[in-house]
């Protein structure tokens, strides 16, 4: 299709785009323009998560909480090592930002699926509906962020100026949820099998994460091998940041944390971009 075939033939109004996909300097740009879409599908899933609950939007505190309870009493009952920080304030400080990143792959795994009825009629950057998705559990993370605050208040857990790094932790456990998240539900569309294999993915990473203990179990040995677990790197900067002088970081660890998610995401956009010409053929 000619690029005059895609205009409207009046010049103030906004190019109508028939075609599935679109060059590299139009999509990005789209993104911007596209931006209410972003809003509207981001509210609508925070309307339908806690639509028709008892609780409603305290699930977002009750699940990370309740989690914690129980890595709380198997921290006590084998008397794991938790540093000198009061062992409730550790995990939940892990918990939290490992609810998000499981969340997001819950959400955005199955987001274009879900969204089936609108990939199959219209144009827009397909990429706006996993980060919608993404971005309706970082709110939940917020949410759940203030009983952090009380924990450390209860327990008169005071940060210091390291408090300030924290916010590049948030993007990089971000940055890690948004690529997983764009390879799996890039992915589900094709091969359905990948809903149920997630939540075994899930579970495991669980275990295997730094949530009921601290890296510094993990010999030295063996600490570059886990920290290819992305959210090693970030679990253990929340801790540091948020902690003060009672929770350590392992830079070199760190760093490899944090280049897996680079390439993460950047693989994930990648792959995204490459099949979503063919979504709504196949979804």
């Amino acid at each position: 299709m000619s690029a005059s075939a895609d205009r409207l033939p009046f010049p103030d109004q906004p190019e109508l785009v028939l075609e599935a996909g679109r060059a590299d300097s139009h999509y990005w740009r789209d993104l911007w323009r596209y931006r209410e879409l972003f809003v509207f599908l981001t509210w609508r899933d925070l309307l339908v998560r806690y639509k028709q609950t008892a609780v409603g939007i305290a699930w977002a505190v009750l699940q990370p909480a309740m989690t914690t309870v129980v890595f709380y009493v198997f921290g006590e009952v084998l008397n794991l090592p938790h540093g000198t920080a009061p062992r409730a304030v550790v995990i939940f400080a892990a918990q939290l930002p490992w609810s998000f990143f499981s969340a997001s792959l819950s959400a955005s795994s199955n987001s274009l699926v879900g969204s089936a009825h609108l990939i199959s009629k219209v144009y827009f950057p397909r990429l706006i509906v996993p980060v919608s998705a993404v971005a309706v559990s970082f709110v939940d993370f917020l949410i759940s962020s203030v009983l952090l605050a009380v924990l450390m208040l209860v327990y008169q857990v005071v940060p210091d100026i390291r408090i300030l790094a924290l916010p590049l932790f948030v993007l990089i456990a971000f940055a890690a949820a948004l690529g997983a998240g764009l390879w799996l539900t890039a992915l589900n569309v094709k091969y359905r099998d990948f809903r149920f294999v997630l939540p075994f993915v899930i579970q495991f990473g669980l275990y295997v994460s730094p949530i009921a203990f601290t890296s510094d179990m993990v010999p030295e040995k063996w600490r570059t091998l886990y920290s290819l677990n992305p959210m090693v790197g970030v679990i253990d900067g929340f801790r540091w940041a948020l902690l003060g002088g009672q929770a350590s970081l392992n830079w070199s660890s760190l760093a490899v944390s944090v280049g897996l998610v680079a390439l993460l995401l950047w693989s994930g956009v990648w792959y995204f971009r490459k099949t979503e010409r063919t979504f709504a053929d196949v979804i």
